[in-house]
């Protein structure tokens, strides 16, 4: 089905690009009918990097979440650093409504996207990574109509979220960890520029400023793949 608010896919830089050993992680992804949510997180690592080293700091991550936490593979669908960069996370197709392992009873019919760095009170949140979120967002929401700056409703489907397994609860299209899963992911300074990132994100589907739909998207979410941070 094609949807009238298809944003422009953003350049991603892929795991063969980053360099990912894809014989460390799970055979197969698993899949839902689509994303209808975002839940943005921070990586909880330093800022003061070289955007041309980051492939390196993928690759440590991806070791330490697919062996140290046994989540399969990173649990983000992307990151994006500070450069602006995108990043592909969970292999099995950016495109395709890949299961993560980002959010507590809140990994099917999402996506989760990190930034690299740690952004508590008081960090300058970099405006190329700020844009590059948002562009994501707007192609990944926009493949299934959603408006970013609208609410959806989600069913948890584990006991480990702030929601009791089967519980059903209203999110914004675009949400930090913290909405789902009790944590101060994705960091206050990043949370706080949530706002804004729905707008860009709204404006990058050709959607009028201050004009949401105010739709939400019902999902019933049911134990597939299970995990987060």
């Amino acid at each position: 089905m094609a949807f009238p608010r298809a944003a422009r896919r953003p350049a991603i830089v892929s795991r063969a690009q980053w360099r990912a050993d894809e014989t460390q992680r799970d055979a197969h992804a698993h899949y839902t009918g689509g994303v209808t949510a975002i839940f943005i997180h921070h990586t909880d690592t330093p800022n003061d990097y070289h955007c041309a080293d980051v492939p390196l700091t993928l690759r440590n991550l991806y070791a330490g979440q697919t062996h140290d936490r046994n989540w399969g593979d990173l649990g983000y669908n992307f990151l994006v650093d500070r450069c602006g960069n995108i990043y592909e996370g969970r292999a099995g197709g950016v495109d395709r409504p890949v299961v993560g392992s980002h959010t507590q009873g809140f990994n099917r019919g999402t996506a989760g996207i990190a930034a690299i760095g740690t952004f508590g009170r008081g960090t300058t949140v970099p405006a190329p990574m700020e844009h590059a979120i948002a562009a994501l967002a707007a192609w990944k929401l926009g493949l299934r109509g959603v408006d970013p700056r609208s609410k959806v409703r989600l069913t948890s489907t584990n006991d480990k979220s702030r929601y009791a397994k089967g519980t059903s609860a209203e999110f914004n299209a675009i949400s930090g960890h913290r909405d789902g899963t009790e944590t101060d992911c994705p960091g206050d300074a990043l949370f706080a520029r949530l706002p804004a990132i729905r707008d860009m994100a709204a404006d990058l589907q050709g959607r009028s400023a201050g004009a949401s739909s105010g739709i939400g998207v019902p999902v019933t979410l049911q134990s597939l793949h299970q995990g987060g941070k």
